[in-house]
């Protein structure tokens, strides 16, 4: 495969891969008050239909994964792709709310069955033997970047609608605005979808295995293959417990607020720095990764987060060092964001087949994306238990906890495939 080639085919990974959460995500994320508004929904009921996505999503990794080692990725990423459009078009029309718990669950269905393993399978696929880590550091630095163009162009377009401010705007034209936002989105996608199905299959770039095997018998033998492999078990504990310190990054800039007393514009900002970082610590990781060894980066970035979460744990701060919270923040990101790099990209070092790839992504992404679910409601029920300094403190702990869960994880699993190598 030429450079050519292979530049092509990572652009198209990385747009398809953030552009298909864009409208699950992006408009709830970024333009949350006017879509409550023009849905007319509770903060609440919004919630409730996320988390209808949530649990269809996590119904669809496994058998998403098993599809994505039997057929063909580019037409699996392109359906994808185009369901999730249609469900924007629809969503263009301001769906009821109990229409919207729908659109939520089918983007749930959309966006996982027959996308996510393929995305992830084709991204192993381009980085080869010893490319691993600049894949999914491309991967996930460039999807971080694509989401902060994306949302900035989405605003523009959303603020220029208005020449005399939006509060003196007419609902009908607030409306229309949105409308606009959403159809954009929904255009963007149905286009990537497009561009992966020409550009992959052009390519040949997926070859799948076993194609002459009977559909419900491969299905039946990769489950059961990948069930028993404990390097799979041992990478969804490390994958759970890295998306808990990243879903816990959600929390700093109340931290930010409640203990150090800094005013809510200010924390933004505090964050959406951090969130800077992603890109640029993604990629720089994944080249370390590949010159050295990705196992052992994990380790030292479970490390890093545990003495972060160790430090705000179990620290009075003082709320005049504001540059100790930043300090913080930032080695907060450098190892949140060096783990999304590299807990897919170890698939080379534990010697799993190409063909099993999918498989295992499903099973990992049923136990390591539940932090969806459960973090952010920890945070809530233990710091309103303990308002101010001592909830916080104790929600730190209980991120600390997970990234002692992650170090032994990845010790384990070095130990395991160090044991695998000298034996064989």
């Amino acid at each position: 495969m030429s450079t050519k080639q292979k530049i092509f085919l990572i652009i198209g990974l990385v747009i398809a891969g953030e552009v298909i959460f864009a409208l699950p995500f992006h408009l709830g994320r970024f333009f949350r008050p006017t879509m409550l508004e023009m849905f007319d929904l509770t903060a609440t009921q919004l919630g409730a239909a996320q988390g209808v996505y949530g649990i269809v999503a996590m119904l669809a990794y496994f058998p998403g994964g098993l599809l994505a080692d039997r057929f063909p990725i580019y037409k699996l990423m392109s359906f994808s792709l185009w369901m999730t459009a249609l469900g924007g078009f629809y969503m263009s029309t301001f769906p009821s709310y109990v229409e919207s718990i729908l659109l939520f669950g089918f983007f749930g269905f959309s966006t996982i069955l027959l996308f996510w393993g393929a995305l992830i399978r084709a991204t192993r696929e381009w980085g080869g033997q010893k490319g691993q880590g600049l894949a999914f550091g491309i991967l996930e630095g460039g999807r971080g970047l694509l989401a902060v163009v994306l949302a900035s162009i989405g605003v523009l377009l959303f603020q220029f609608s208005f020449p005399l401010g939006y509060e003196s705007a007419t609902f009908a034209e607030k409306q229309n605005a949105f409308r606009t936002v959403i159809l954009g989105y929904s255009l963007v996608t149905a286009l990537i979808g497009v561009y992966i199905w020409i550009v992959f299959r052009k390519f040949s770039y997926t070859h799948q295995h076993s194609d002459k095997k009977p559909f419900w018998s491969q299905i039946s033998n990769n489950a059961k293959h990948i069930f028993s492999i404990p390097s799979v078990w041992l990478q969804s504990l490390i994958v759970i417990s890295a998306y808990v310190g990243f879903k816990g990054f959600d929390n700093y800039s109340l931290y930010a607020v409640d203990v150090y007393g800094v005013d809510e514009i200010e924390a933004a900002k505090i964050i959406t720095l951090g969130s800077w970082t992603r890109p640029v610590i993604a990629i720089i990781i994944g080249l370390i990764a590949d010159r050295f060894d990705a196992i052992k980066m994990l380790c030292l970035s479970f490390l890093l987060l545990l003495c972060v979460d160790s430090y705000f744990a179990f620290t009075t701060p003082n709320i005049n060092f504001t540059w100790l919270l930043l300090t913080n923040i930032l080695l907060t990101c450098i190892a949140i964001f060096a783990l999304r790099t590299l807990y897919f990209a170890i698939f080379e070092e534990i010697k799993l087949s190409i063909m099993f790839t999918g498989s295992a992504v499903g099973l990992i992404s049923i136990i390591g994306f539940t932090p969806d679910v459960f973090v952010l409601y920890v945070a809530g029920l233990l710091i309103d238990r303990s308002p101010g300094l001592e909830g916080h403190q104790h929600f730190f702990m209980f991120l600390a906890a997970f990234a002692v869960i992650g170090l032994i994880a990845s010790i384990t699993l070095y130990k395991l495939v160090v044991r695998k190598n000298f034996s064989s």
